[in-house]
């Protein structure tokens, strides 16, 4: 025979109220209050503070800077803007362009088939006069070399 478990009556009335609260509806809507709380608040930005030039009067204006092109061609001659010249001439262009109070911007653009002693040599004849603004240009034309 088998052995029947009594078992209370989950419906009947009971004789005090019950003392839990269904919380679910509160959570819900602190869930929706959280959501439009992040969606309301700014968004963090990475700020980097730059003081930008004004229409000051007193700033004085940039100076415009003079730019001189150095050059040497496939015949290893030196080329000052364009002008052929010798390096005594050269020697004495830089050093006129170091010694002015607003230095120009010298330009060194060999030609690809330049002599790599000839170019070394007018570094060192440019660093030797003070020549301290000095850029070299046109390197990108070799970046790619034929195989």
């Amino acid at each position: 025979m088998p052995h029947i478990v009594p078992r209370k009556n989950l419906y009947a009335p009971r004789p005090r109220p019950i003392g839990e609260m269904n919380v679910t509806p509160f959570i819900d809507v602190l869930l929706v209050l959280l959501i439009m709380v992040i969606l309301a608040s700014p968004q963090p930005v990475n700020v980097t503070p730059v003081d930008l030039p004004g229409n000051d009067p007193i700033t004085p204006p940039l100076p415009i800077i003079e730019r001189n092109t150095i050059g040497i061609d496939a015949a290893d001659r030196l080329r000052w803007n364009g002008a052929v010249l010798t390096e005594p001439e050269l020697r004495a262009q830089v050093s006129a362009a170091a010694s002015r109070d607003i230095k120009p911007q010298l330009l060194f653009q060999p030609e690809a088939l330049a002599s790599y002693d000839k170019a070394a040599r007018t570094i060192a004849l440019m660093r030797e006069e003070g020549a301290d603004y000095f850029a070299f240009v046109g390197n990108e034309k070799y970046r790619d070399f034929d195989q």
